[in-house]
């Protein structure tokens, strides 16, 4: 476990190997000192999932980031047996709450613009409506639920806005979890 965990990020996409995305955004997030990347189809390929470890985890971090891409409006199944292992509501909501008081935000990667999520746009509703399930899941286990960092368009886009909005979510969560000086360098430490 690493001694001083700043921030624990859930990383959960299984098609790692055609992503544009989600392979800048986990490198350039693990080498933040102090974050503790569990990517969860690496870790856990048969759902089976060490449910003690990521307890201990959950536990030290002061930070949690769920990241995945959004597919048909839900999280990927095995960061949804995540939540339905790890954050059992005799566990995760006892009193006093474990998660009480620790924040917690989705880094989500979409396909459709921030246009097609709104009354009257392709999906007809905010993206909001498809993430409160785990706002929820958060908000009940008293964690202070932050707004999302949504990469709109992400299978539409080059290499270098990848690599922006990667660097971009490395230094929100740099500022977050109290690394302010770790914020300016890349996935490539630049």
């Amino acid at each position: 476990m690493t001694p001083d965990l700043r921030a624990l990020v859930v990383f959960a996409d299984s098609s790692l190997h055609r992503s544009r995305i989600s392979r800048r955004i986990a490198d350039a997030l693990a080498g933040l000192p102090g974050v503790q990347v569990q990517d969860l189809y690496q870790l856990y390929p048969d759902f089976y999932i060490d449910v003690r470890r990521e307890r201990e985890l959950l536990k030290a971090a002061p930070l949690v980031v769920f990241v995945f891409h959004l597919g048909w409006y839900a999280m990927p199944a095995l960061l949804k047996e995540w939540f339905d292992s790890v954050f059992k509501p005799a566990w995760a909501a006892a009193k006093p709450g474990r998660l009480a008081g620790k924040r917690a935000f989705a880094a989500v990667a979409c396909a459709s613009s921030a246009l097609d999520y709104r009354p009257g746009g392709l999906h007809g509703r905010p993206l909001a409506d498809y993430l409160a399930p785990l706002a929820q899941s958060a908000t009940a286990c008293g964690m202070d639920w932050l707004a999302p960092h949504v990469f709109y368009e992400a299978d539409a886009v080059d290499g270098g806005a990848a690599g922006r909005h990667a660097d971009a979510l490395r230094a929100l969560l740099a500022r977050l979890a109290g690394l302010a000086d770790e914020a300016r360098g890349g996935a490539d430490g630049t």
